[in-house]
């Protein structure tokens, strides 16, 4: 989670890629692609993870318990616990694909990486990510959990989630270190009001992060952002990033289907 070069760790790489396949891995690949695919049947789960039928539902009735997903109509969806707003009905495929045009492009108009940021249940997870063509850059790779206390990626998802995910942040039994519950609350406040985030060294040292919501008339989607080193991003490099990040939101926006009717 550093700047570097093409390097890459075990840490980066999504779970699907992990070397060690535990139960929590393959369960987390069952949520993940639920969440990619919107709705998916069973059948198909076990198809595209190669997994027996009887290990998916085994997966799905543990994830169920706890509200991840639930059962509909197609298959299965990400459940009440997961969901941000309606806006969550845009499945992580068709945002991903999209998106990647104007991601491109924004990392040719600011140089350093850009991606973009899906919250699942207390994480903000890196769902894409265009590398800037700096020898030195920051990769974060999709995959990469952040918990919503940290940096502006996290943050923004934080500031639009729902009431009760605020409220698990903020009153946890055992609250990581870094956690100020006074100061975050006024800093959200303040990412809502102005509509955009900015970090420096939260929560990889050495680093710019600015970051700003996607949202549709039905609810928050992701976030987006553009991210740095320290050395190369100084203020004149802030001012503009955070002049065209609300650009790129919204033309992610406009390309998405239109939200459905209440």
């Amino acid at each position: 989670m550093s700047p570097s070069g093409d390097r890459s760790t075990a840490r980066d790489r999504p779970p699907e890629e992990a070397a060690e396949d535990t139960s929590f891995a393959r369960g987390l690949r069952v949520l993940l692609t639920i969440a990619d695919r919107g709705e998916i049947r069973a059948d198909e789960l076990g198809t595209l993870l190669e997994t027996p039928i009887s290990t998916i539902y085994r997966y799905l009735r543990t994830l169920a318990e706890f509200g991840f997903i639930e059962r509909s109509e197609a298959g299965y969806r990400l459940g009440p616990r997961l969901v941000i707003g309606r806006g969550t009905n845009v499945s992580s495929e068709e945002l991903i694909r999209l998106a990647d045009p104007i991601l491109r492009s924004l990392e040719e108009e600011t140089g350093e990486t850009v991606v973009i940021s899906r919250r699942v249940g207390l994480s903000a997870v890196c769902l894409h990510e265009v590398s800037s063509r700096q020898p030195l850059r920051v990769n974060l790779g999709p995959g990469l959990a952040t918990p919503l206390h940290l940096g502006a990626i996290s943050k923004v998802l934080l500031a639009y989630a729902p009431p009760d995910i605020l409220d698990e942040v903020l009153h946890q039994t055992h609250p990581p270190a870094g956690l100020r519950r006074r100061e975050l609350r006024k800093e959200l406040a303040a990412i809502t009001a102005a509509g955009i985030a900015r970090s420096e060294d939260d929560p990889i040292p050495g680093t710019v992060t600015v970051a700003v919501p996607i949202i549709r008339e039905d609810g928050i989607v992701a976030a987006i952002a553009v991210v740095g080193p320290e050395t190369r991003c100084g203020l004149a490099w802030r001012a503009r990033v955070s002049r065209l990040l609300p650009d790129a939101a919204a033309a992610i926006v406009g390309s998405l289907q239109p939200a459905p009717r209440p």
